[in-house]
C-alpha cells in the first residue's frame, strides 16, 4: 500500500490557531480499510476511544466498525451515546459506582485481575441475568515484550497490566467467556504472530473453552506497507483452531495521517542557538513528543541543518522543557507565520491540558474530497476554569 497524501492543498491560515483540523476523507479512507480487514477475517473490528474520540465522526464508525472500546465509564458513555455497535470497556481497576455504570453501557467488560473479577463477579452475573448478553473477560499478560519503550511496553517486568500465567486461577473463571491481551505499540503483523505464540504456550490450554479472544491495539493496520493478507490469514487460523470469535482494536489506525496541529510563530529571537516560540506547546498540545519521545513531523521542515535555517522550536508555557525539536527550513522564520504538524489527531486530542492556563487548540473538521471547511470547537477562559475550583 502505498502512501496516501493528505493535507498538500490546506489552507492553514483558514483557521484559528493552534487548531487541529481533522481531515474526513482521511479517517474514512482509514475506516474502509479495517472494515475490509473485519469481513476478510472474520474479526470484529473496534475504535479505540483513548486514541481518537473526535465523536464529530462517529457517524463514519458507525458506519464501518463493529463498535468501540472504553477505558472506563466516561468513554463507555461516549460510545454508546455516539458511536453505535458493541461497547467494550476494560479498565486497570473499576470502582464500584462506575462499573455498576459500565455493566449498563457496556457488551463486554473487561477485568484486568483474578481479585478484581472475585470482588465483583456476583455484581456481574446478577447484571447478566437482566441483560443475558452481556460478557465478562479477563486481560491477561504474556510476559511477552515487543514494545521499544519501557513505558508504553504492558508487558514491561513488574507490569500492572493483566494477568500473568503464575497467578492465573483457572477455578475462578466461572462468568468468564473470553481473555484479552495487549502488546504492541504502532507494530505490524510480525510481532503480532510472536505474541500469538506466546500466549497459546501459555494459556492455550483454556483457549478452547472460550467463545473470544480480543487482540487488543497497537496494530498499525493503516500505515503504507502493513502486511494486510497476513493479518487476515492469522486471524482466521487463530479463529478456526480455537473456534473463538476475534476481536481487534486499533486505535492509531483509525486516525494514522489524518490530522494536523496548526500553530503560529510568536516570537524569533537568538539565545545561543536562533529560537522560536509557537502559541502551541509540547506540554500541553503534543505531550508524547516528551513522553515517548518522538519527533513530529511539520511540512516544509526538515531535520536541524539540512535546510539554510535552523530553529529550535519552543512552546509558550513557562516549563523549561517545552521544547518541541530542532527543525531546519528553506527561509528565515517570521512572526504570524503558520506551522502544520503532521499526524496529529490520534493520542494527541485526547491529551491535551491547559497548563500555565494555556488554551486548548481549536477542533476543525476538514474534507479534502470538497475543500469544505469547519470550525466544530473553540475553547477559553471557561474551559480552564471550570476544570479547577
Amino acid at each position: 500500500m502505498k502512501k496516501r497524501q493528505y493535507f498538500t492543498q490546506f489552507d492553514a491560515t483558514k483557521v484559528p490557531s493552534p487548531c487541529f483540523v481533522v481531515d474526513r476523507a482521511a479517517i474514512e479512507d482509514n475506516l474502509k480499510l479495517l472494515h475490509r480487514v473485519g469481513v476478510e477475517s472474520g474479526a470484529k473490528v473496534l475504535g479505540a476511544l483513548k486514541a481518537f474520540s473526535c465523536w464529530s465522526l462517529a457517524d463514519l464508525n458507525r458506519k464501518y466498525l463493529w463498535g468501540s472500546c472504553a477505558s472506563g465509564v466516561n468513554e463507555a458513555k461516549l460510545a454508546r451515546e455516539y458511536y453505535g455497535g458493541e461497547v467494550h470497556t476494560y479498565s486497570a481497576a473499576f470502582k464500584e459506582a462506575d462499573l455498576i455504570e459500565v455493566l449498563k453501557l457496556s457488551d463486554h467488560v473487561v477485568f484486568n485481575s483474578m481479585s478484581q473479577w472475585q470482588r465483583f463477579k456476583s455484581l456481574c452475573l446478577a447484571a447478566k441475568e437482566k441483560r443475558p448478553e452481556l460478557k465478562f473477560g479477563l486481560r491477561i499478560n504474556p510476559e511477552h515484550s515487543e514494545g521499544d519503550v519501557p513505558l508504553y511496553d504492558p508487558c514491561a517486568p513488574k507490569s500492572r497490566m493483566g494477568v500473568p500465567i503464575s497467578e492465573f486461577d483457572p477455578t475462578l473463571l466461572e462468568g468468564i467467556s473470553g481473555l484479552h491481551f495487549h502488546t504492541l505499540c504502532e507494530q505490524d503483523v510480525p510481532p503480532l504472530a510472536r505474541t500469538l505464540a506466546a500466549v497459546e504456550q501459555k494459556f492455550g490450554r483454556y483457549l478452547n473453552d472460550l467463545e473470544w479472544v480480543n487482540f487488543g491495539g497497537g496494530h498499525h493496520i493503516t500505515r503504507e506497507n502493513y502486511q494486510i493478507a497476513e493479518l487476515v490469514s492469522l486471524v482466521r487460523e487463530f479463529s478456526e483452531k480455537f473456534d473463538v470469535q476475534v476481536y481487534l482494536e486499533p486505535g492509531e489506525a483509525v486516525a494514522i495521517r489524518s490530522g494536523v496541529l496548526v500553530a503560529e510563530v510568536l516570537d524569533v529571537f537568538t539565545s545561543t542557538v536562533p529560537q522560536a516560540i509557537l502559541d502551541t506547546s509540547a506540554t500541553c498540545h503534543m505531550p508524547d513528543t516528551l513522553e515517548m519521545p518522538y519527533r513530529a513531523d511539520i511540512f516544509g521542515a526538515g531535520e536541524a541543518g539540512e535546510t539554510p535555517y535552523t530553529y529550535r522550536l519552543g512552546g509558550m508555557t513557562c516549563l523549561a522543557g517545552d521544547v518541541i525539536g530542532d527543525y531546519s527550513f528553506d527561509r528565515p522564520l517570521e512572526v504570524g507565520q503558520r506551522l502544520v504538524f503532521d499526524d496529529m489527531a490520534h493520542y494527541t486530542m485526547v491529551k491535551t491540558t491547559t497548563f500555565n492556563g494555556i488554551n486548548l487548540p481549536a477542533i476543525a473538521l476538514w474534507d479534502s474530497r470538497t475543500d469544505t471547511l469547519e470550525v466544530i470547537r473553540e475553547f477559553g477562559y471557561d474551559d480552564f476554569k471550570m476544570r479547577l475550583s
